[in-house]
């Protein structure tokens, strides 16, 4: 990937904020991206140009519980393998540092599903459900 640096942390608050709302994401408030982003267990992004152009992160307690999250690329980057390089940059964090018995779970959107299944992913269907809520003040 030519012209792409990966860097091992997570964005700062602007872009991410920025690269969620690009991506299509749901927003954040500047408040929750700042409480948040320090909390991150590991981080990636990739800088184009010196900007940040995707991201992925892993949060979770460090021992037994982990999550990936936040996986974005700019739509003029999609398609050039950035998301693929930050979820194995992301999978290999976890196989190298995280215990074994470690349970990881993700939310996949759309098509997403596809790239995450190359990782070892499945579906939790019929055994257990995903749900959620978004706290609105």
């Amino acid at each position: 990937m030519v012209g792409y640096t990966l860097v091992h942390e997570a964005p700062g608050v602007d872009d991410y904020m920025r690269l969620r709302a690009v991506s299509g994401l749901s927003p954040k408030t500047r408040e929750g991206a700042a409480a948040g982003l320090p909390n991150t267990w590991h981080g990636v992004h990739f800088l184009f140009e010196g900007r940040p152009v995707a991201m992925g992160r892993i949060i979770g307690d460090g021992g037994t519980a982990f999550q990936i999250v936040d996986m974005a690329v700019e739509p003029e980057h999609q398609g050039k393998g950035l998301g693929k390089a930050i979820m194995t940059a992301l999978v290999e964090e976890l196989q190298s540092r995280a215990p074994s018995g470690a349970y990881v779970s993700l939310v996949a959107d759309g098509e997403a599903r596809h790239l995450y299944a190359k990782y070892g992913f499945e579906p939790v269907m019929p055994r257990s459900i995903g749900m959620a809520i978004v706290i609105r003040r």
